[in-house]
């Protein structure tokens, strides 16, 4: 249909119940969220976890992950909501940083496992796959929203039509800069997943250490394509973050590798 009427941006809201909104982009995180929790339960098995060891986490972790997402968002954003307070709460509108929600989650995760008596890095190896596909379909709400997207470009003719209206924006086509890292979390899902049924030889946390190195890796080269990216002075704050997670996963890689105990 958009072929007919070029230009035609999606509409954010999804379903309108009288005062009440529902938008595409809560859509796709909380659809995620709820295939990464299911992934997760299936592998808890595995790693002689339960089902409500998963639920007990996800409930506590994923609503502060949200807030971390916004704060983290509106911390590095601060000089437009230090004058427009009251757009702070306003996530369904776009705004905010995975950075963010990753750290809270990770704070969470640890804390959690002591208590629980549960290895951390089992726990992170059976979530990571989950969170790296819920990243993937994350991008799909800035791509509603029309935002995480990169310079100028003359045009989109190897994308479909409705990728390219929707990335028509102020006058100009945009580098879909979200698609690309959707499909990059979408490859590091499958190959964990593979990784994680097919290889003998992992060790525990190298799922895990796989995923940051894999995720700081298309996130580092994404955000070099966008034009909208947190900084810190001159510096793409999210690019500095990647190339730490990608030192972290080398690093863990390398410890667990030369550790001779679990």
């Amino acid at each position: 249909m958009n072929s007919l009427f070029p230009f035609l941006a999606l509409n954010k809201v999804a379903l309108q119940l009288g005062p009440f909104s529902i938008h595409w982009y809560a859509i796709f995180i909380v659809t995620g969220a709820a295939i990464a929790v299911w992934m997760a339960c299936k592998e808890a098995p595995s790693k002689k976890m339960t089902v409500d060891d998963i639920i007990d986490f996800v409930l506590i972790a994923f609503p502060l992950g949200i807030v971390g997402a916004r704060a983290y968002y509106v911390i590095f954003q601060w000089s437009y909501y230090s004058q427009h307070p009251g757009q702070i709460i306003a996530m369904w509108d776009g705004g905010g940083a995975i950075y963010g929600s990753l750290i809270v989650g990770a704070i969470v995760l640890f804390v959690f496992s002591y208590y629980r008596m549960i290895h951390p890095l089992d726990l992170l190896d059976i979530t990571v796959p989950g969170v790296a596909l819920a990243q993937a379909l994350g991008r799909w709400g800035n791509f509603v929203n029309q935002e995480a997207y990169g310079k100028i470009v003359d045009n989109l003719n190897y994308l479909p039509d409705f990728i390219k209206n929707q990335m028509f924006i102020n006058g100009h086509y945009r580098t879909p800069t979200f698609l690309y890292e959707s499909i990059g979390d979408f490859i590091g899902f499958l190959l964990m997943v593979i990784f994680r049924h097919r290889l003998k030889f992992i060790k525990r946390g190298e799922i895990f250490a796989f995923y940051l190195i894999w995720y700081g890796c298309v996130r580092f080269i994404v955000e070099g394509m966008r034009t909208d990216s947190l900084m810190l002075g001159p510096a793409r704050v999210s690019q500095w973050l990647s190339a730490i997670l990608i030192f972290v996963g080398i690093g863990l890689i390398i410890f667990r590798r030369y550790k001779k105990y679990e």
